[in-house]
């Protein structure tokens, strides 16, 4: 089965408006940013974002931003982005922010086909004002539910004609669960090989998760926030 699609705007052309979204990567490592480019030449509206963070002003999300896209976003960090903050302090965006490590659990959860779980991340703070919780060994636990998108857009480094991926060291983060708890995974890939190039043992997102594959044309790959020593 061949799962390559010729362009990456081709691969999001069916995306609607109002659609819940998954975007892979930390940071601004392991962005679909091919993607991520395509979808903002659509100029689709009120989109549900589930993302760790929300990129950079001007690049990455920071771009589906600007361009008044998102209506709610789900993640875990959103501190390197002010558009943002003053979006959500006008009542512009409604913002989630998740603990992260619930949030990876979250989605893994959407993926596995777990509905909910008890954690005791968040457990007698702000975190855990409404939720449900349970006693366990003497602890408190909350109620965390799963999340699933329609869609999500994620980036691997290596990807065959049916769909299975392989990443690449940071860059793999989020990418593979959120391959797994979508509806439909558009994956894009820095080199794309034959069915059966990839060693099997390689294989991180077995195909089966994947239902579109497009080659990326240009990347970036920006670094966030980079320090250096004073007078190096």
């Amino acid at each position: 089965m061949n799962k390559v699609w010729e362009s990456a705007d081709a691969a999001v052309a069916d995306i609607p408006s109002g659609a819940a979204i998954m975007l892979g990567g930390f940071g601004l490592c392991g962005i679909p940013e091919n993607l991520i480019a395509a979808l903002v030449r659509r100029r689709v509206s009120g989109l549900h974002t589930i993302s760790n963070n929300m990129g950079v002003d001007g690049f990455g999300m920071g771009l589906m931003l600007e361009a008044g896209m998102i209506a709610s976003h789900t993640g875990s960090y959103v501190g390197e982005n002010r558009l943002l903050e003053g979006k959500v302090l006008k009542g512009e965006l409604d913002l989630r922010l998740v603990p992260q490590g619930t949030l990876a659990e979250r989605i893994r959860a959407g993926g596995a086909g777990i509905p909910a779980f008890y954690t005791p991340t968040g457990a007698g703070t702000l975190v855990g004002e409404g939720k449900e919780t349970r006693e366990f060994e003497g602890r408190s636990y909350l109620l965390e539910h799963w999340l699933r998108a329609d869609f999500a857009l994620i980036r691997a480094w290596k990807g065959d004609r049916a769909g299975n991926l392989v990443y690449r060291r940071t860059a793999r983060n989020f990418n593979p669960i959120m391959a797994a708890a979508a509806r439909v995974t558009i994956a894009e890939v820095e080199e794309l090989v034959g069915t059966g190039e990839i060693d099997p043992d390689q294989v991180v997102t077995p195909g089966i998760y994947v239902k579109r594959v497009v080659r990326g044309e240009h990347y970036e790959k920006r670094i966030e926030k980079r320090t250096v020593r004073a007078g190096s």
